[in-house]
């Protein structure tokens, strides 16, 4: 039995289950008490950190938690002992049907996209954790969907509702540095494997895990302990996007929003000789973009993880107070330079270069209360699928990149192709195992 299928086959496949309307839920809201009635599809690690975030707001409701580790569901499900549990979300999709509103996807990167696509599919409103989806394609197709459905959708990328992130676009937008020439953006995490071979043996399969489903629609594989779940799958070429795609999505989103950029016209990386199974561990990638209102006629834009961060940037230099923080990006303007470490707030150099203007005023946003809130029909999100399907593609094309170190891909995103590899464009999609 041919046990692969592409992803517009399996999408066909996954909404067999539907049978209903698909209208988005927020037409027909099964909710009778003015709450959101939201399903979530993986409850551990950044998956219990967003329940415990929805659970906080008072216009939620979770009917239903899902998980292919019976010990994660067990504990999410002390936290909402309403909620109706499962493994496979496919079951639960078809059995609340009715009963759901929203539905927010935490599962390991490579889930994301055929979990989401099942969810709009059914005309669910949806919150998909960072990275939006495994590859390029992935990404598209589900901005492509979710504005066909007209569906209310938020990207985890909690830090860019915070103060600090904000402000930095109000003074990049601003004109205060001046039009922007150069982004310098970076990860010290070494979320990669760098050794020649998958290690030799097999362990038995935990009993509280259902390895069929964890894998999902990546090709079967034997389980090695501490290999693949919980965590490391973020490593590996088949599950996850290494520290560019996964990082990178919180760190890259500041300087694309405020330069209002969107496809890049290349990228390059420099990092080990590929191994076929695993992240580089350290890597620089170099974008180029077509210039914007805020930049100058091309922006050169790098990234820069594991040991080539932080990095060492030619003619940008730190007062003796200020030392390279591990996580950040530093904007070269025509006027001066902005810094800002991830989590934390926009710094000048010079340093009077800020105080030289008002200080934005700015009030807080919850990010889950905000897709609730928009899910319910009041407001927009800030990070919907139209703005984080290209963020998460432009990143992606740098993850394909290190696949082919030093060699520039030239990218035509209209085509979805890169025009001067053409073996490279293997690797846009991916081939779906049905499971």
């Amino acid at each position: 039995m041919n046990t692969q299928l592409s992803r517009r086959c399996f999408i066909k496949a996954s909404s067999a289950f539907a049978g209903i309307s698909v209208l988005p839920s927020g037409l027909w809201s099964a909710s009778p008490n003015s709450k959101l009635q939201i399903a979530q599809v993986g409850v551990w690690n950044r998956g219990r950190g967003n329940l415990e975030a929805l659970l906080r707001l008072p216009n939620t409701e979770m009917v239903g938690l899902c998980d292919v580790d019976s010990r994660f569901l067990a504990n999410a499900s002390e936290l909402a002992p309403g909620a109706k549990t499962f493994t496979d979300y496919r079951e639960m999709f078809h059995k609340l049907d009715s009963d759901i509103d929203a539905v927010l996807v935490a599962t390991p990167d490579h889930m994301h996209s055929p979990v989401s696509m099942a969810a709009m599919e059914r005309g669910k409103h949806v919150y998909c954790e960072k990275p939006l989806a495994h590859n390029v394609v992935e990404n598209r197709r589900l901005r492509e969907v979710s504005e066909e459905k007209g569906l209310v959708t938020q990207l985890g990328i909690q830090v860019s509702s915070s103060i600090g992130q904000r402000m930095t676009v109000e003074y990049i937008r601003s004109g205060l540095i001046g039009k922007v020439s150069e982004v310098h953006v970076w990860s010290n995490k070494k979320w990669g494997r760098d050794e020649s071979r998958i290690p030799l043996g097999e362990n038995p399969v935990p009993e509280t895990l259902d390895w069929n489903l964890w894998l999902g629609v990546a090709d079967e594989r034997r389980f090695l302990n501490a290999y693949y779940h919980p965590g490391q799958w973020r490593k590996l070429l088949d599950f996850g996007t290494g520290t560019l795609g996964d990082m990178g999505v919180h760190i890259f989103d500041t300087p694309y929003r405020a330069l209002k950029l969107t496809d890049p016209v290349s990228a390059k990386a420099t990092c080990r000789e590929p191994n076929n199974f695993a992240h580089p561990v350290s890597n620089r990638v170099e974008y180029v973009f077509d210039s914007t209102q805020y930049t100058t006629k091309r922006l050169k834009w790098t990234w820069y993880d594991g040991d080539y961060a932080p990095p060492e940037i030619p003619g940008f230099e730190l007062p003796e107070n200020y030392t390279m923080p591990n996580q950040g990006c530093v904007y070269i303007g025509e006027k001066g330079n902005l810094m800002m470490p991830h989590m934390s707030g926009p710094r000048t150099f010079p340093q009077e270069l800020i105080r030289s203007v008002p200080k934005p005023q700015l009030d807080p946003i919850n990010h889950h209360g905000e897709w609730v809130d928009a899910c319910l029909g009041n407001g927009k999100t800030r990070s919907p699928f139209t703005y984080g399907g290209p963020l998460t593609e432009t990143l992606q094309l740098g993850v394909l990149a290190s696949k082919y170190p030093e060699k520039t891909l030239k990218w035509n995103a209209k085509a979805i192709k890169i025009t001067n590899l053409a073996k490279a464009n293997q690797y846009v999609d991916r081939e779906y195992r049905v499971f």
